[in-house]
């Protein structure tokens, strides 16, 4: 009796196990049949571009991104690459008369919306119209909304409208109450990503550059919100000291930030209007991915050249992690000197735009991924595009190309090389664990948990630490035609705005990603191209298949409000896989 219980339990159990099996597997199969299905669009006369502005934007997504659904998650992570060439497709299409932007919550940053507020500049300058509508305005959304002709708001919403403020947080005593230590060792005054680690407050010199990054950001922001909505920049300024959000509708009406208050449901009313349209007709919306599938009537190019966009998107790591689920999320050092290599060699790639969006990492990878940059500019002009950050680490790969182009609010800089190393003595004797040492040399127990590092041991760290920076500062010096010296004036650590960047000679020109592909086609003196973006896109099947467990739970943690604490302390995995060097940014500015 007890072993037919037993067959018949773990039948039961095997059952069920193959059930879920089953469901996973049949899920994979039909959502990688959807994602691989694509059918032409075909785009009638007034249409109108939708373009729904929720989630993350990130400048280029890598892979399928049903993958949100499977987690439950409304919102999408959106390709920067995607929206520009979107709005671009629109602007020179008869049928497209215009756009409409629901602004709901859209993860990003200023340099983002700058750049495709420029293209939706060309498009109204195409003598089509831009109508936008949220039921509450971000500061950012409304930033990008005021290039419209008309923005209008929900009679009972808001607009966040505040300026702008960074709240780094810090961790010294947290880690002093479970017991650990961090040894530091950094070249740069102004090298701020270790502060969380040994204070409690911010100093003085991080007040000094945040305050200049936040007010040169804040006049770029207010200046084009101006000239757009005709409104002075000090009543700007007067309605954010007012905390907008808070004030009646009607405040937002009489000081024109708004143009009129209306519901959602009367919006496309409003837009049939525009299009001489009876306003009970069925808009012709065209959406973002439908934009990215259609094929636009024009010329073949048949000259065999190919204009390279390398996306060097995310945290700057030496080697793939096990966890990841977005290629997206990290720049994979020896992955990218691969691909590099293979783009240099390809004949028919005439020139390549290296668009950077990094706040840096390691500083190993980082140097063999400049190395691999001045290989290739040996061979075809290189032009850097930098996105929302191109800092340290992310600087180090840029200043090897040809010409740096940067938007105005652009963060960069940050030249500058730290080294951590966690103190666990006080913690390991807190919970009874005791190590012992036999070694043959001075150095053979480098390293060793339970101990921190002796002052020997951290002369060296602080000896290795400034020896990076003297080959940070000559491979900039280098890249910039100047002196290491001349470089070591701008360095230090201190993070520049573009707009800064460019009067510092770190940059050469204010431009987004458009304007680095055309500077790209006229260094290689070629009139006809076909553009080509890399690295190559996963299905959502790969995707998953990679995955592991890990992998699903911290893309759930990334979504949730207290990732900015979890992100901080993920620093801590690249130490330990002994990776001491870093060149990177605060992993959390914390700037809104």
């Amino acid at each position: 009796m007890r072993d037919f219980i037993k067959y018949t339990l773990a039948t039961i159990t095997g059952i069920i196990l193959a059930s879920f099996l089953l469901f996973f597997l049949s899920t994979i199969v039909f959502f990688g049949l959807v994602s691989s299905t694509e059918t032409e669009v075909v785009i009638r006369d007034n249409s109108v571009l939708r373009l729904k502005l929720n989630g993350e934007l990130k400048d280029r997504v890598l892979s399928d991104d049903t993958f949100s659904f499977l987690l439950g998650k409304d919102q999408i992570n959106y390709g920067l690459e995607d929206i520009l060439d979107a709005i671009n497709k629109a602007t020179t299409n008869e049928q497209i008369k215009g756009i409409y932007i629901e602004a709901g919550n859209l993860s990003t940053s200023y340099s983002s919306l700058w750049e495709i507020r420029e293209a939706l500049s060309k498009f109204k300058k195409a003598g089509k119209f831009i109508i936008s509508y949220a039921d509450h305005y971000t500061q950012g959304l409304y930033y990008l909304a005021s290039v419209s002709n008309k923005v209008i708001l929900n009679p009972q919403g808001m607009i966040y409208w505040a300026g702008l403020s960074s709240n780094p947080i810090y961790f010294k005593d947290l880690l002093s109450k479970i017991g650990v230590e961090m040894q530091v060792f950094k070249v740069g005054t102004y090298k701020s990503a270790v502060e969380p680690y040994i204070s409690n407050e911010m100093s003085n010199e991080n007040k000094e550059q945040l305050t200049a990054l936040l007010d040169n950001t804040w006049k770029n922001v207010l200046t084009s919100v101006s000239e757009d909505r005709k409104i002075s920049v000090d009543s700007l300024n007067y309605l954010a000291d007012r905390m907008l959000m808070f004030q009646p509708t009607e405040t937002l009406l009489t000081n024109h930030v708004v143009d009129t208050l209306l519901y959602k449901t009367e919006v496309e009313a409003l837009i049939n209007n525009h299009l001489g349209v009876d306003t009970d007709k069925k808009m012709n919306y065209v959406s973002v991915n439908d934009m990215a599938k259609f094929k636009q009537k024009t010329p073949k190019d048949r000259s065999g050249n190919l204009l390279a966009v390398y996306y060097a998107s995310g945290e700057i790591i030496d080697e793939a992690p096990a966890y990841s689920m977005q290629a997206s999320d990290y720049i994979i050092g020896n992955k990218m000197v691969k691909e590099l290599k293979k783009i240099e060699e390809d004949k028919h790639i005439k020139a390549v735009v290296l668009r950077v969006n990094s706040p840096g990492g390691s500083a190993y990878a980082s140097e063999q991924i400049w190395k691999a940059v001045k290989d290739l500019k040996k061979e075809k002009p290189v032009i850097v595009s930098m996105g929302d950050y191109a800092a340290s680490g992310g600087y180090y790969i840029s200043s090897a190309a040809d010409t740096i182009l940067a938007t105005p609010t652009t963060l960069t800089g940050s030249i500058g090389i730290f080294g951590m190393y966690p103190n666990t003595k006080e913690i390991t004797q807190k919970i009874g664990i005791h190590i012992g040492s036999v070694k043959t040399n001075q150095f053979s127990d480098f390293g060793v948990i339970g101990r921190g590092l002796d002052k020997e041991e951290q002369a060296l760290m602080q000896a290795h630490v400034n020896r990076g920076y003297d080959l940070f500062l000559a491979r900039c010096a280098e890249g910039r035609k100047t002196t290491p010296n001349e470089i070591h004036k701008v360095a230090e650590g201190r993070v520049w705005t573009g707009e800064m960047a460019k009067e510092l000679n770190l940059v050469d020109n204010l431009g987004g990603l458009e304007a680095a592909i055309q500077l790209a086609a006229e260094k290689a003196e070629i009139d006809a191209y076909t553009l080509m973006s890399y690295p190559e896109k996963e299905s959502l099947l790969t995707t998953l298949l990679k995955s592991s467990n890990s992998s699903v739970i911290k893309a759930i943690i990334k979504q949730e409000p207290l990732f900015q604490i979890y992100n901080p302390i993920h620093l801590i995995n690249h130490l330990k896989s002994g990776n001491l060097l870093q060149a990177r940014l605060p992993l959390e500015l914390n700037i809104k």
